[in-house]
């Protein structure tokens, strides 16, 4: 479980994360935006003209990075239960994922348009349970992955953000039916301690 934000351990640790003040200096919303940008320059799957969901958005790093990849070529879906400050260029859904309303808001959005690349950085709300905490993962990234099935190009690829634990090769399993290769990615900006790492299908079936 992450230290209370009111720690003053980790409130000291965060101030002094070097990711944190490049974020700040060049007007990233968090600083996750440095892993995806980390992935994408080595796999290069953003390019323009594609249309991209970002699940689980909020505060909008994600969504920030996309849109400058895309350089005005292309569509941005984002979907968070958080609110998110507009960003432009992506069109914003605030509501829970697992929620079938939600999901058809979104599939609205699309308007029988398929994906080119689905990106996924959810977490569940953390109880401290890790058993618990480690289902509520496992779920998101299930339902991500069911819509990927429905919603993925040929050959569209799909980056999720995963814990090591119980599940986890279930999950790995399930991604090598679907995609071409599937590889683990764990950047620099993902602190060594954290267990997340990201999974990265490429080529969907």
């Amino acid at each position: 479980m992450k230290p209370s934000r009111t720690s003053k351990a980790w409130m000291q640790e965060h101030l002094n994360d070097p990711y944190v003040k490049l974020a700040q200096k060049e007007g990233y919303r968090a600083r996750a935006a440095y892993k995806l940008i980390e992935i994408d320059d080595k796999d290069k799957l953003i390019k323009s003209g594609m249309t991209i969901v970002d699940l689980g958005s909020a505060p909008g790093s994600w969504s920030q990075v996309a849109v400058q990849r895309l350089k005005g070529q292309g569509k941005v879906i984002a979907l968070d239960i958080l609110e998110m400050q507009p960003i432009g260029g992506v069109t914003f859904i605030q509501g829970d994922f697992r929620e079938a309303s939600v999901l058809k808001l979104l599939e609205e959005q699309l308007n029988k348009t398929q994906v080119d690349l689905v990106i996924a950085d959810m977490a569940p709300n953390i109880s401290g349970v890790k058993d618990v905490d480690q289902a509520g993962a496992v779920y998101l990234t299930e339902l991500a992955l069911d819509f990927s099935k429905d919603w993925l190009k040929p050959n569209g690829n799909f980056l999720v953000k995963v814990f090591i634990g119980a599940g986890f090769e279930d999950l790995l399993q399930m991604m090598r039916q679907m995609f071409d290769k599937v590889v683990t990615r764990k950047p620099k900006a993902s602190r060594d301690r954290s267990s997340e790492v990201y999974l990265l299908g490429l080529g969907r079936k």
